[in-house]
């Protein structure tokens, strides 16, 4: 194995000290500029590279970032989007010379116990954080850890939003709705329970948004985000769930669908409640009967989307179209009603959350809600680089998607 070049090379070769090479690298004073250039040359020509471990001990940065994945990891390799996400994501890493640590755990506890590691070990300058909870501790331990953060997929921003607890004013979007997301079994907003409770509010209609809102929709702007213990906040990259799924539901409503069935992923995930509030609040806009439009939970895999589609589609008056919470459940349950003789669209109407090559080559191709989900991650990453430089936090808006009708979707037929 060849042998890494050293400070101690370098000075051999450009004729200097080594003091003057660690000045010279290391952008501080007490060498000429005609020699630092020298160095620098020399540094180059033998591929030197800082030592990482080292920097981090001398109080310099790491040069990386990190990204922790809170999923089952079957669900993360059956989804694209975590894919197109870090694509974006290492797009504007790369081009500024910022490695990405990523790791994948099974449970937010664990995402945490990561956190405290690389924390202690000066592992990383700053964090990218996916999936915000409902309940979350993450935002509080990354403030007393004074670790920069940007929280990919943040709500809204009104209280009870942990990541956020004065988050900017909202702007439209649907009426608030209940506390706490997961949801209980009595059927109205702002139930509490968790668990199977959560599982059961989903069902009959209960649940409301993470950030007790249905969802919000224009620009926050450049307002800086609150510290959980009242230091500055991380940045919140946002995406309007709400709006989105009121665009579906009003589709499939002007088609004229009165049954639609939204197979919802994690109940815990803050972005899934705020989808769950903004059905509900948009079909009671509507006056449809609550119990006619609902969500049911599912993990995101193929798995439970094909369960859950073969439930709701035995049901004695079964419904007329079904929303996914992703491409790859979508996909399944199309594939589901196939099986079962019941005809896209011709019966039942299918649209997917997320598009993706799927969703176009599935016959009939698949009604989707279209995003720039790698645009997604380089905004992200944009913020966090902006973090380090020294900006305030601030929340971003990202692009709204936009809803692409194909062949899966179609007015029911008058028997139904």
């Amino acid at each position: 194995m060849a042998r890494r070049p050293t400070i101690k090379d370098i000075a051999r070769q450009a004729g200097v000290s080594e003091s003057a090479v660690s000045f010279a690298l290391n952008g501080r004073p007490g060498v000429s500029e005609d020699t630092r250039a020298r160095i620098r040359r020399v540094a180059r020509e033998l591929g030197w590279q800082p030592n990482s471990a080292a920097r981090a001990l001398s109080g310099e940065r790491s040069g990386a970032v990190g990204l922790v994945l809170a999923r089952p990891a079957h669900t993360l390799g059956a989804e694209s989007f975590f894919l197109r996400l870090v694509s974006g994501i290492q797009e504007v890493l790369s081009a500024a010379g910022t490695a990405l640590l990523l790791q994948v755990v099974e449970d937010v506890e664990a995402e945490c116990a990561v956190y405290r590691r690389w924390w202690a070990e000066r592992r990383v300058d700053g964090v990218l954080v996916v999936d915000p909870r409902t309940r979350d501790p993450r935002p509080a331990l990354l403030s007393r850890l004074g670790l920069p953060a940007v929280v990919i997929g943040g709500g809204t921003g009104t209280p009870p939003d942990p990541w956020q607890p004065e988050g900017p004013a909202r702007h439209g979007g649907a009426p608030a709705g209940g506390r706490d997301g997961a949801g209980g079994d009595t059927g109205a907003p702002g139930g509490t329970g968790t668990g199977a409770e959560g599982a059961a509010g989903y069902a009959s209609g209960g649940g409301a948004g993470a950030d007790g809102a249905a969802g919000a929709g224009g620009g926050a702007g450049d307002r800086a985000a609150a510290g959980t213990d009242g230091g500055p906040g991380p940045t919140v990259v946002r995406a309007d769930d709400a709006r989105a799924m009121t665009e579906v539901l009003d589709h499939l409503h002007g088609l004229g669908h009165r049954r639609i069935v939204h197979i919802a992923g994690l109940p815990g995930l803050a972005h899934t409640a705020r989808r769950v509030a903004a059905l509900r609040a948009e079909a009671a806009r509507l006056g449809l009967p609550p119990g006619q439009v609902r969500s049911v939970p599912t993990d995101y895999s193929d798995t439970e989307g094909a369960a859950a589609t073969r439930r709701v589609l035995a049901e004695p008056e079964p419904p007329t179209a079904l929303v996914y919470d992703n491409d790859v459940m979508a996909v399944a349950g199309s594939a589901v009603a196939a099986g079962l003789g019941i005809p896209v669209p011709g019966r039942l109407s299918i649209v997917a959350w997320d598009d993706s090559a799927l969703c176009r080559v599935t016959h009939p191709p698949l009604t989707a809600l279209v995003r720039d989900t790698a645009g997604f991650g380089r905004l992200a990453a944009e913020e966090l680089l902006h973090l380090l430089a020294g900006g305030p936090p601030r929340v971003r808006e990202s692009e709204l998607p936009r809803l692409e009708p194909r062949g899966s979707t179609a007015p029911p037929p008058a028997a139904y």
